[in-house]
């Protein structure tokens, strides 16, 4: 009995430094983010106020001119296009790799699927880039011609400006294979949790194998799999390398998946050279900003929704 006081006495301060340290990290991680907001506002606040040209509804991004004339409504088109056409392809994908994955096989076989679908979030960024435009992009280019002889009245369909294969579609078809690892991680994880004592009692019941998928796993890991969705519309939004190697410039905006483009990411990097002076730095370094506050904002987003579906379980 005597030994009591001095355990609790010790486990209460590991409470208390486990409690710091967890209170300062977290704190760290806020001023982290403060510090680069700060950062890129701090940068683009001078280009800004010189800009010549409406900077969310201007579709041209000239640096070099004095005043500069930039707009970000062709990059925040293309930047969302991509991504939403990404994540609508992957998305599906994805929770049906999950369910396989949970409901339908086990063992060797779901341990092999699942191997090689993470295996995918291993591969570098420019290794898609470089397959994407050389060897994918080609490959689906009749595929997109046909779309475009049905589709072609609708002006997401149109014809676009370049007959080359470096295309908002290609490049949304190449995304779409870079999230579907995190996606269908974070979903199979969801689904994976679903009380065994719902299904089984819905198997007792009568229930087939889709009944139980269709009124038992899905609605419990509807929440997880919407922010799982919106975490890979995160990672889509801010990758850069792959877009880069595979759109393809074009002299003016077109709204088509037919046509380039640039986005956010895109044009930073592939107008880093010119970043010989702080001023020209930081009109791109407004995009940045830009690209920062809708990144945050889908990740925060994807937070809440997670949250919630907590608080209904």
């Amino acid at each position: 009995m005597s030994n009591q006081p001095e355990i609790q006495s010790t486990s209460r301060v590991g409470d208390v430094l486990f409690g710091g340290a967890a209170k300062i990290a977290s704190g760290g991680i806020v001023l982290i983010v403060l510090i680069i907001g700060i950062f890129l506002l701090s940068n683009a606040w001078q280009p800004l106020l010189d800009n010549s040209a409406n900077f969310f509804t201007s579709t041209e991004f000239r640096a070099s001119t004095k005043p500069p004339r930039f707009g970000v409504a062709a990059l925040l088109w293309t930047t969302l296009l991509t991504s939403a056409v990404a994540l609508a392809i992957a998305v599906p994908v994805a929770i049906g790799l999950a369910l396989l994955l949970t409901q339908y096989v086990t063992g060797r076989v779901a341990s092999a699927i699942a191997f090689v679908i993470d295996l995918l979030a291993a591969v570098p960024s420019v290794i898609f880039g470089l397959w994407g435009i050389k060897i994918f992009g080609p490959a689906i280019q009749p595929s997109a011609h046909l779309i475009e002889n049905l589709l072609g009245w609708i002006p997401l369909f149109g014809d676009g400006q370049v007959a080359s294969p470096g295309t908002v579609f290609t490049a949304s078809l190449v995304l779409a294979i870079m999230i579907l690892p995190i996606i269908t991680a974070l979903t199979r994880d969801v689904f994976a949790q679903t009380p065994r004592e719902t299904i089984e009692g819905a198997l007792a019941l009568g229930a087939t194998r889709w009944e139980v998928t269709r009124l038992a796993v899905l609605p419990y890991g509807r929440s997880g799999a919407i922010a799982a969705a919106m975490l890979g519309l995160g990672r889509a939004l801010g990758e850069t390398i792959a877009v880069m190697l595979i759109l393809s410039k074009v002299a003016r905006f077109d709204v088509s998946v037919f046509s380039g483009g640039e986005t956010f990411a895109s044009i930073i990097a592939r107008n880093a050279p010119e970043f010989d002076t702080p001023y020209k730095a930081g009109v791109y370094i407004s995009a940045g900003l830009v690209l920062f506050v809708l990144t945050f904002a889908v990740n925060a987003l994807a937070r809440v929704v997670a949250e919630r579906g907590k608080a209904k379980s």
